[in-house]
């Protein structure tokens, strides 16, 4: 029987290692406009999203937004939007990636009181569907499909 990883090999999906942090939450990096950044990976958040203080880091231009944020405790909060980005998570890119940007202090606080680092952002549902992620809990990793 061919195991997991070397099926979708040859489906063209690449590996890339996840880290459990002591929240439960798998974190990823990604490079957001060339910058390496620590992303939480939430199958639950529709879009990828970073906080208000990390635009100029990753050189974010925003406008703004009529979506509201909600998650982890928080409702209805403020966002802006940002398009046209780069993203790279291991050996997948794709330009053009929407942004949704807003407080991420709540999540922040709940990771540190959890002896977790804060985070950048969040990788939503958004890119998983574009990438046909496959998630293996076991061996905390992700596999994506390259184009």
């Amino acid at each position: 029987m061919t195991s997991l990883k070397k099926f979708l090999q040859k489906k063209n999906y690449i590996k890339i290692p996840l880290v459990l942090t002591g929240t439960n939450h798998f974190e990823i990096i990604a490079k957001i406009n060339g910058t390496k950044g620590r992303f939480i990976l939430d199958t639950g958040a529709s879009n990828t999203c970073i906080g208000f203080d990390k635009i100029e880091l990753f050189k974010l231009t925003s406008k703004e937004s009529k979506i509201k944020a909600a998650g982890a405790g928080a409702t209805n909060m403020e966002t802006l939007v940002s398009t046209k980005n780069s993203i790279e998570i291991g050996g997948w890119k794709k330009k053009k990636l929407k942004i949704v940007l807003f407080d991420l202090v709540h999540v922040n606080e709940a990771l540190t009181a959890h002896r977790a680092m804060p985070v950048d952002g969040i990788i939503g549902a958004d890119v998983l569907k574009k990438t046909k992620a496959v998630i293996d809990y076991n061996k905390r990793c992700i596999y994506l499909k390259k184009k």
